[in-house]
């Protein structure tokens, strides 16, 4: 299973030189089985790129959303496997409140984007995957647990020869709304997952003013880390205002922590471009 980040933003892109090394683009990810299928998580800004290096691939593409907020859906207009004919584009949306599965596809309508989605000549298949927790894409297995963030979503965990990927953005640890999924179920969740991604949106000055936004302080992502004992996790979903220098104090802090508490848990900001293997022979990262 290769894992590769096309977009690490979270509530909008940010644009200048100050946050070139981890990049601008709102959520994206990509993730290619063993088998070649291909699995996208989340149709941020970071889709875009991705879409052209996709183009010539042919293969149908599994397209996979948290949730229907704008920094999630809105590089999917600009797909460009969408306006290929019969493309085949699986669409599984977010379970949220209220269901709205289709909201990918009605943002391209009205005054909103000039290109209606049934003007789209890709063959989008609308699955949400009804009353079901697990199913088969490809050579793996995925499952989905409840996010804790306004207006609901999914977290994905996916499974493929012994390893597992667990993708857990726009997820609020601690809410103070009533919450879906409590930090102990997370941790069964997750446990000793190869790779964690995890909202980590938030620092402590952000508080109390944005508590109920619907994202994790950094300090509890690293905490739920190393409580499920995941292999390595991926900070994600950076704040648009958090500079490159800004992240790099974050994952000073955050070696500090890991080395009071002699953990053996690799954490580290994803940034754009990162690729991470997960198999037998992969070679570590270096970040």
């Amino acid at each position: 299973m290769w894992v590769e980040f096309f977009g690490v933003r979270g509530s909008m892109p940010a644009a200048g030189a100050e946050f070139a090394k981890y990049g601008g683009n709102t959520a994206c990810v990509h993730v290619e089985l063993e088998d070649g299928t291909d699995i996208i998580l989340d149709a941020g800004t970071g889709i875009v790129k991705l879409g052209d290096e996709l183009l010539a691939k042919g293969k149908p593409i599994h397209l996979m959303l948290t949730h229907n907020h704008w920094d999630h859906i809105q590089g999917f207009p600009f797909f460009t496997p969408a306006y290929q004919v019969k493309r085949k584009i699986v669409l599984t949306p977010g379970l949220t409140t209220p269901r709205e599965d289709d909201a990918v596809l009605q943002q391209m309508s009205g005054t909103w984007f000039p290109i209606k989605s049934d003007e789209l000549r890709a063959d989008i298949e609308l699955t949400p995957y009804e009353g079901q927790d697990s199913w088969q894409v490809g050579s793996a297995t995925v499952r989905r647990k409840s996010l804790n963030h306004p207006g609901g979503g999914s977290a994905y965990l996916i499974e493929e020869n012994g390893y597992k990927l667990a993708y857990v953005t726009d997820n609020e640890l601690y809410p103070p709304y009533q919450i879906s999924t409590t930090f102990e179920e997370w941790v069964e969740f997750i446990s000793e997952a190869d790779l964690l991604i995890h909202d980590a949106q938030y620092i402590d000055k952000d508080m109390p003013h944005k508590h109920g936004w619907g994202h994790s302080l950094v300090d509890q992502a690293v905490e739920l880390a190393v409580t499920a004992k995941v292999k390595q996790c991926a900070l994600y979903s950076h704040d648009y205002t958090r500079t490159d220098e800004d992240i790099e104090h974050q994952v000073a802090h955050i070696q500090a922590m890991l080395e009071r508490r002699k953990s053996k848990t690799h954490i580290f900001a994803a940034y754009e471009g990162m690729v991470i293997q997960l198999a037998d022979d992969a070679a570590p990262i270096n970040d």
